[in-house]
């Protein structure tokens, strides 16, 4: 490798990307602040340096740019009304629909156990159980192809 490739972010980084993105995503809920804003504060307020920055960005801009396409996406999959859900559950969902769509570069099994993982952290007692039910079926609409393969794979 030379000095010009960019290192690729570990599980690590990417895993406390994840989380800071969880935390940005509530406080820009609770705060009316723009996401410009809530970014900024978060940077500042926040020690990102063990963390994918550059996911961390990524994420944030496409969630706040892309944010009723992703909402929609996933509602038809919701037991119920995307209001009655909890800020964590939002956020989850938001983080795995942008991940399922945009980041056709993370197996969609690792975007599903890590949002699982993130709501273990964060949510409700049986939370994870419904993100990962809600996760599973947009990833069999967002990454068919991937999820048939893999799938197949498992028949064998």
């Amino acid at each position: 490798m030379n000095d010009k490739e960019p290192l690729q972010p570990t599980v690590s980084q990417r895993h406390r990307a994840r989380a800071a993105v969880i935390q940005a995503l509530y406080q820009w809920e609770l705060s009316g602040y723009s996401m410009t804003q809530v970014t900024a504060m978060f940077r500042a307020d926040n020690d990102l340096k063990r963390a994918d920055t550059v996911f961390f960005h990524d994420a944030l801009t496409a969630i706040n740019k892309k944010y009723d396409e992703l909402v929609d996406s996933f509602k038809p999959y919701l037991s119920r009304e995307y209001t009655d859900l909890t800020p964590i559950e939002r956020n989850v969902l938001l983080l795995g629909a942008y991940e399922l769509w945009e980041r056709i570069d993370i197996p969609y099994k690792v975007v599903i156990s890590e949002a699982v993982a993130l709501t273990k952290k964060f949510g409700a007692t049986d939370g994870h159980k419904f993100v990962n039910g809600v996760l599973d079926q947009l990833a069999s609409q967002a990454r068919s192809i991937e999820v048939q393969a893999h799938r197949s794979r498992e028949r064998v």
